[in-house]
């Protein structure tokens, strides 16, 4: 499960190109936002997308995360005891500087049932700031991620992802999500995509 190219004898035939994950997520992520007034504001072109491969097996931990590449308010640097801080940038192979990064975690994102992955999909592009100026949606000034209730804003998601179905998006875009890592590995001999490390804060002054 990477992006290293086949290695070994010359003579042995290449392995199969497997299955390009990060792909085919990024694909069901626009048609998320193409079709769902609530995400209009996410420009994909300005996002990353990558996988990270998780080191133990199991249902417990992190499926997916956004990583906003700004600070509060879409802000360039922040001040931490007297010293101003930024984020390293992240470009594109045309140049295009990224504002979020959005990794998923395999294979426990893969081993989902298929409506928690939408969900999980969903959910992380909720995160994404209305204005799309690299920071995340703000709730309030407490528990700004989710709100005050995290019940309610789990029931805002399951009403998008409804909503989303009911347009009827092409199987061809999401019907991957359907079988689990395992079951996707056999059936294209392994799973690849793009890795995106995550910049560091570094220091401006």
């Amino acid at each position: 499960m990477d992006l290293a190219r086949p290695q070994g004898r010359p003579h042995r035939a290449a392995p199969p190109p497997g299955f390009d994950f990060t792909w085919h997520v990024r694909r069901v992520c626009g048609d998320m936002i193409a079709r769902l007034e609530q995400l209009r504001h996410i420009d994909m072109s300005r996002v990353a997308v990558g996988f990270s491969q998780t080191r133990k097996a199991g249902s417990q931990g992190i499926y997916a995360a956004v990583t906003p590449l700004r600070f509060a308010g879409g802000g360039m640097h922040i001040v931490r005891r007297g010293r101003r801080w930024g984020i390293q940038r992240l470009y594109d192979a045309q140049g295009r500087e990224m504002l979020y990064i959005l990794n998923f975690y395999l294979p426990r994102f893969l081993d989902l049932p298929f409506r928690e992955k939408l969900t999980t999909i969903l959910h992380e592009l909720w995160h994404i700031g209305p204005k799309f100026d690299g920071d995340v949606r703000r709730l309030g000034d407490r528990c700004f991620a989710h709100g005050t209730s995290q019940k309610r804003y789990d029931a805002y998601i399951e009403a998008l992802v409804e909503r989303w179905l009911s347009f009827d998006p092409p199987a061809a875009v999401h019907d991957f999500l359907r079988p689990n890592f395992r079951e996707l590995s056999a059936r294209y001999g392994r799973v690849v995509g793009r890795r995106v490390s995550v910049p560091k804060l570094v220091p401006l002054d």
